[in-house]
């Protein structure tokens, strides 16, 4: 019997490539995405796609559902990937924009994870991967509210890896760093929605460096990976017998984990206040 997994944030990027290289490996992937169209553009791929966006509860349980349904009540893994990143200065962060990222990338992470580990601890066994980011640990100018949610998806991650220690189901963080994706394309619609950046104090900063960064065209990011090396990971962290707690990506996510450890708080700022 082929194991089983369901994976978020499967239109593009990340989750898209887990998708067909881990079904390359004999997996039978649940593709899920937020859009009904992107859906259906997994199944034309040969998916079996539910839609789940995490921002919709209702949309979790009976996403959840169908996969369940299919498999006879089974899931062997579960890679919580879908997230969004909303650009600018915290000081220009109104609190509903924060409360709507963290619907997506916490809460209905959280809401996922708690509605699959009954069917784990039934079953007997069980994986759950949670997608986190170099912006995990490290924090840096302008991505505030991603970082925000990163960190604490980070906490839960941690705590739920601890308190799953009595039971077979192992909790696994993956920490990318730059990869290639469209989450900067994708956070303009939020940027322009939220950040009043024209009557920020910080409206020069914006013209000359963020809008840049997010408007340009511009060339990959230094040290930046394909979606390829997640999925190496992924597969690692699905099928060592004793998995880690968390792997690492990219260069830049190994050299700031080693930074981190090391490194003067206000020494590791100076640093980042370049990024």
């Amino acid at each position: 019997m082929r194991k089983t997994i369901l994976i978020t944030g499967c239109s593009s990027g990340i989750g898209r490539d887990a998708a067909f290289g881990l079904q390359r490996r004999g997996w039978r992937v649940f593709a899920s995405c937020r859009k009904e169209a992107d859906c259906e553009k997994m199944r034309d791929a040969g998916f079996e796609s539910p839609r789940i966006d995490y921002a919709d509860p209702e949309s979790i349980r009976t996403g959840l559902a169908r996969v369940l349904d299919a498999t006879d009540g089974r899931l062997d893994a579960l890679f919580n990937n879908g997230a969004y990143a909303m650009p600018g200065a915290v000081e220009d962060l109104p609190r509903a924009a924060l409360e709507e990222l963290f619907r997506t990338n916490v809460f209905g992470v959280h809401d996922l994870t708690r509605q699959v580990i009954p069917v784990m601890r039934a079953q007997g066994h069980g994986r759950i991967v949670n997608c986190s980011s170099i912006l995990g640990f490290i924090a840096a100018p302008w991505r505030g509210a991603y970082i925000a949610s990163k960190f604490a998806l980070e906490g839960l991650t941690d705590t739920l890896r601890i308190e799953m220690r009595d039971t077979p189901i192992k909790v696994i963080t993956l920490e990318p760093g730059p990869v290639t994706s469209r989450i900067r394309q994708n956070s303009v619609p939020h940027f322009e929605r939220w950040i009043d950046w024209e009557a920020s104090p910080r409206a020069e900063q914006y013209r000359s460096r963020l809008r840049k960064r997010l408007y340009d065209e511009r060339p990959p990011d230094r040290f930046e990976l394909p979606p390829s090396a997640v999925t190496e990971k992924l597969w690692r962290a699905l099928e060592d017998p004793a998995p880690r707690p968390r792997y690492y990506v990219t260069t830049p996510t190994y050299a700031f984990g080693l930074l981190k450890r090391l490194l003067p708080t206000a020494w590791l700022d100076w640093i980042l206040a370049k990024g």
